[in-house]
């Protein structure tokens, strides 16, 4: 009876050594994006930031407090119990310049990460910029160029002269004049570069506003998303293998046809194609999840996407795991009008942002 009863012991004792030792362990990177929600300085620069003036109450000590706040944040994001390393790279948006940025990580809650920083002035008339965020011991930068969105305010002229010429008559002379019916935004950020020793594409977005209205601003958002699309296909061109991560605010749901169309986005892995995109914010979205609240109604603007390529059941490489909102409870309003929404940043009380960030999980099988 006690040989039987070893036995058996044994047998389960073996079986659980063997359990252990076929159990896999990963690499776990978090890649997050967060709409930064006006990160102006107190400086008059040569774009409309007459609002985060001094003189407006946007003072010096606002600033760094918006700063604070924010360093509190971006180590954060995706951090669990599975997961407690900040993210390695951070798409933003609504940044004014370089310099903001240069403040943000230079912040006492965010320079031991030391992170670096991906970034080019856009046209956008009130001067806010996307940029990347990138932790320097993970990812090396290659390469990285913005490229512009042309859109124009007679939709028509998309893609065709940027200027139209008009002549006038004024006492009987004829004069010339150039009317620009541009609209400028920002443009679109792509850096290609190496984490952990593994190419990587990434592309951060900020689409034109729901200004005007959703219906009659649309056509600015498809013009984006086909201009995603078209930046996508040029680094398969390139690299049919490419790993392309884009990421952005949006203005627009995973349900519009600026996504479903423009850059053709998937709601279910096994319907991507070769070359095609997953979008892991759209099941999300059919839940309920947002990030962020207008008039009572959520929605996902916040979205990043990942390529055919990052979706793949071999993990001996970098591949998509998960996706999140970063929504604890001190990023979100407790009381008033707007309970349940973000704690967002104004001249008045510099909070956080009206948006929540989101993240995804890229995950690599260690041997």
């Amino acid at each position: 009876m006690k040989i039987k009863l070893f036995l058996v012991v044994l047998f389960i004792s073996l079986s659980t050594i063997a359990t252990k030792a076929q159990e896999k362990k990963y690499k776990v990177h978090t890649v997050a994006f967060y709409n930064l929600e006006n990160l102006f300085d107190t400086i008059n620069g040569p774009n409309f930031d007459e609002e985060y003036l001094p003189q407006k109450g946007w003072t010096l000590k606002k600033y760094k407090q918006k700063l604070d706040n924010l360093g509190r944040v971006l180590p954060q994001i995706g951090t669990s119990d599975k997961q407690n390393e900040s993210p390695v790279l951070i798409g933003v948006c609504e940044v004014e310049n370089r310099g903001v940025l240069e403040d943000l990580v230079k912040n006492y809650q965010l320079i031991g990460k030391d992170y670096g920083i991906v970034h080019y002035d856009s046209p956008d008339k009130r001067g806010i910029d996307v940029a990347l965020l990138y932790q320097k011991k993970f990812f090396k930068p290659t390469s990285s160029v913005n490229v512009p969105l042309l859109i124009y305010r007679d939709e028509a002229k998309t893609n065709k002269k940027e200027k139209i010429e008009v002549e006038e008559k004024t006492d009987d002379v004829a004069e010339t004049t150039l009317i620009d019916t541009r609209v400028y935004t920002r443009d679109v950020l792509l850096v290609t570069g190496l984490l952990d020793g593994e190419e990587i594409n990434i592309m951060v977005n900020h689409w034109p506003s729901r200004s005007g209205g959703e219906k009659k601003s649309s056509p600015f958002r498809e013009a984006a998303g086909r201009l995603d699309r078209k930046i996508m296909d040029s680094v398969y061109k390139s690299n049919p293998n490419a790993k392309i991560i884009s990421m952005g605010d949006l203005n627009d749901g995973s349900y519009n046809k600026s996504v479903k169309e423009g850059i053709g986005a998937k709601l279910k892995k096994e319907d991507v194609k070769e070359f095609g995109v997953y979008n892991p914010f759209e099941e999300m979205a059919r839940k309920g999840n947002a990030s962020l609240f207008y008039r009572d109604s959520g929605d996902i603007f916040d979205q990043i996407m990942v390529s055919e390529s990052l979706i793949k059941t071999d993990y001996s490489s970098f591949r998509y795991w998960k996706a999140g909102i970063y929504n604890k409870s001190f990023l979100i309003e407790t009381a008033g009008q707007y309970k349940g929404y973000p704690k967002r940043n104004s001249p008045s009380e510099p909070g956080f942002s009206d948006h929540f960030p989101v993240y995804i999980y890229l995950i690599k099988e260690v041997k």
